[in-house]
């Protein structure tokens, strides 16, 4: 009988260390240190809320204390103060970094004079999905793709992935009009067979966005010089008549080039050579 080969016992696979000591984390640990799954990060990730690790090769990628601590800022923005993926993205990606130091001193002193009214206060009230679609005749995807492109929080009945939402999911009341309007849109005939679709909102959410922008800076420019009363008095009484400034120009807008249409000069026949 042959004896069998000898063969050499199989080493351990070394898996890989990290890349310095800046980058002491794999993504077990990060799921271990935030209670997070897996997937909850990645999306994260994917969604620019948190950057990219340090890769050392393509499956594996290494994680610092920054990586924690905006993993932990985020789950404290959602659980905490209910903010949708987008506003949070807003915040965590220096939106407010243009701001000298005093200035942001005076904006928060605003804010606690604003605190408790409509402009600024976090009502913790909330209502169920599942009926509020249905009122307004949404499928459970419409909610979906709201969540997903950071319109709206899920307050309640989260899944794995941070915001997705479970069956059972709640969201504030403040956001509601979004499902409302929404809902109404679709009765007017901007359906999904036709294309339209929940994603088609970030276009109006955009130009809000590169809006408020200039208007954080004229604000500070204009009233920087006085009070945090006089100014908080003077933001609460002007958002909501900017509001209607915005839904009139666009109104007017869109009537102009429908206008426009019907005095386009036509052009005129050609001559026809001899």
């Amino acid at each position: 009988m042959l004896a069998s080969p000898h063969r050499e016992p199989k080493k351990p696979e070394k898996r890989p260390g990290p890349v310095d000591r800046a980058f002491p984390y794999r993504m077990k640990d990060l799921c271990e240190l935030t209670g997070l799954e897996r997937q909850a990060i990645h999306f994260y990730i994917q969604e620019g809320l948190v950057p990219e690790g340090r890769k050392t090769g393509r499956n594996m990628a290494f994680y610092g204390e920054q990586h924690l601590e905006r993993i932990r800022l985020i789950k404290r923005l959602q659980r905490e103060q209910f903010l949708p993926l987008r506003a949070i993205a807003a915040v965590l990606n220096g939106a407010e970094s243009d701001f000298e130091p005093a200035q942001r001193t005076l904006l928060l002193e605003v804010k606690a004079k604003l605190d408790g009214k409509p402009v600024v206060s976090s009502p913790k009230e909330t209502v169920a999905v599942e009926p509020l679609l249905a009122a307004h005749g949404l499928e459970a995807r419409d909610f979906s793709e709201m969540v997903s492109a950071g319109l709206i929080a899920v307050v309640e009945g989260r899944s794995s992935r941070g915001e997705r939402a479970g069956r059972n999911a709640r969201m504030l009341a403040e956001d509601a009009w979004q499902i409302e309007l929404f809902g109404e849109l679709r009765r007017a005939g901007f359906t999904r067979e036709l294309g339209f679709t929940v994603d088609d909102l970030r276009l109006y959410a955009d130009a809000v966005d590169r809006l408020f922008v200039e208007e954080k800076q004229l604000l500070l420019q204009r009233l920087g010089h006085l009070e945090p009363d006089a100014i908080a008095s003077r933001v609460e009484r002007a958002l909501p008549i900017i509001g209607t400034l915005l839904s009139r120009y666009h109104t007017a807008k869109a009537r102009h080039f429908f206008v426009a249409l019907g005095e386009t000069p036509k052009p005129r026949p050609r001559k026809q050579g001899i």
